[in-house]
């Protein structure tokens, strides 16, 4: 089976090599990828720093056109790759070919962004003097990536940081190798020079531990659980280092008694379980005033009995496999921990067995959950969702900001009082009305408070505030 290798340099490299399995069919071996090693890190960031002085002083047409001919080849290989991602990770098609699709639109967000660099000329409070204030790139950036999201998560760092200029090593999770892979391979026939963007796959401790001790990256970008995210925080203000952390959730979805139920059903579906529930954006906590309840929770496990677990390749699947094998065993513990504190099991809970070996879990709905329990207050990361009964919109909004993070929350309500008031009173960077917590656009935004994030927002025209510094020039004619 052919090895797919690490980039360093413009070229590729690496013999030693570990199987990428898929979730939905362990005998389904999506291929073979390369695992590299400190020194391999280290030659990576070497090159990423002897070629930033080129590529940062280059033209905005030569960016362009190399950000847009990798938008139009994902576009155009978008159930290709749609399928590589659904092995890998376990996405449903669908869902991957719209991850895909977005990983394009994002690439093609910034190619246009690379044409609209500007700055400002201002006068200065001295006569005769004029002030220009510009944005420079940043330098040698590191980005590490999760496995929830292996092509999107990527683009929306890659992209923007070779737009300002800067150069990349890139670290995916060791779970996806495959389409970070696909997308590198992509970017390098695209043109870029020899060292601007370099891969290199492999376990955290070895590579992401060898780019946390490098004094040569300029930032790190990271995506992942919060005890990582404190890691990368720590090493990076030892070496005086710009960082940016997303980290974790337990996003609320709050559903008051005047929403539409059917509206509130399929946003708390979609939050809690869609991707299977493996979104940082999830809402694992449904908030429910006491006079839709039962009624939400009757049609709830409705809704679920009406889903299928299967197959991520197999049409009518709606929820995949849990990722791996010990991911599941994180679900199963937490469905423990959750009878054992007191819910109630309403729904699901059990793993299940299909026509493929793989990492099946039915969606588990608990009841009668208090926010104090550990199911309440901890990211589980997986389908696996509980209701809190509240009295009022008071106490819902109370609950809901009980939480460490602050990532997303919702509301189905059909009060444009309610929703106007917990927009600004939400303690989340990003609030849905009647949506799900999870689903974000790719040109605004993205980024939570507390726990869930550190460092500038991600995406749209907010991603130079991370990839670029500021400079002010004073000129004297």
């Amino acid at each position: 089976m052919t090895i797919y290798q690490n980039l360093i340099a413009g070229e590729w490299v690496g013999t030693d090599a570990s199987e990428n399995i898929s979730p939905s069919d362990t005998k389904d071996v999506v291929g073979l990828y390369a695992r590299g090693s400190a020194e391999d890190t280290k030659t990576a960031i070497a090159a990423a720093k002897a070629a930033f002085p080129a590529w940062s002083r280059s033209g905005i047409l030569e960016r362009h056109a190399i950000l847009k001919k990798t938008a139009d080849e994902i576009l155009a290989r978008k159930e290709e790759l749609g399928k590589l991602l659904a092995r890998e990770e376990g996405k449903i098609l669908p869902e991957a070919i719209g991850e895909v699709t977005r990983a394009a639109q994002i690439f093609d967000f910034f190619a246009g962004e690379a044409l609209r660099l500007t700055g400002e000329i201002v006068p200065s409070a001295r006569p005769g003097i004029t002030v220009e204030i510009t944005r420079e790139p940043l330098g040698v950036i590191g980005i590490i990536t999760p496995w929830n999201f292996p092509i999107a998560i990527p683009a929306w760092k890659i992209a923007p940081a070779l737009c300002y200029g800067n150069t990349v090593v890139f670290k995916p999770a060791e779970l996806v190798p495959g389409c970070a892979w696909a997308i590198v391979d992509i970017l390098h026939r695209a043109g870029l020079p020899k060292g601007v963007l370099n891969l290199v796959m492999g376990s955290g401790s070895v590579v992401g531990q060898a780019m946390l001790d490098s004094r040569d990256l300029g930032g790190i970008t990271f995506t992942g659980s919060t005890g990582t995210g404190k890691r990368v925080a720590l090493a990076s203000i030892e070496h005086n280092r710009k960082f940016q952390l997303e980290m974790g959730g337990k996003n609320p979805m709050v559903v008051l008694d005047d929403a539409d139920l059917s509206v509130a059903v399929e946003a708390a579906a979609n939050s809690g379980f869609f991707s299977t529930g493996q979104r940082c954006t999830a809402s694992s906590r449904l908030i429910v005033t006491e006079g839709i309840h039962d009624k939400f929770v009757a049609a709830m496990t409705d809704k679920l009995k009406s889903l299928t677990v299967d197959n991520a390749l197999k049409a009518g699947t709606h929820i995949g496999p849990v990722v791996d094998e010990r991911q599941l065993k994180q679900d199963t513990d937490y469905i423990e921990i959750g009878k054992s504190e007191g819910a109630k099991l309403a729904f699901g809970g059990e793993v299940v067995s299909r026509d493929t070996p793989g990492f099946y879990l039915q969606p588990t709905l608990f009841t009668e959950a208090t926010n104090q329990m550990r199911i309440s207050q901890e990211e589980i990361f997986g389908p696996v969702v509980s209701v809190i009964r509240v009295k009022d919109y008071d106490e819902a909004l109370a609950v809901a900001n009980d939480t460490p993070f602050g990532l997303s929350a919702g509301i189905a309500t059909t009060s444009l009082k309610h929703a106007t008031h917990f927009k600004r009173n939400s303690e989340a960077g990003m609030v849905m009305v009647n949506l799900p917590t999870a689903g974000v656009d790719f040109h605004v935004p993205f980024g939570g408070r507390k726990a869930s994030s550190f460092g500038s927002r991600e995406q749209g025209k907010y991603a130079a505030e991370f990839f670029t510094v500021v400079k002010t020039a004073y000129t004297l004619p």
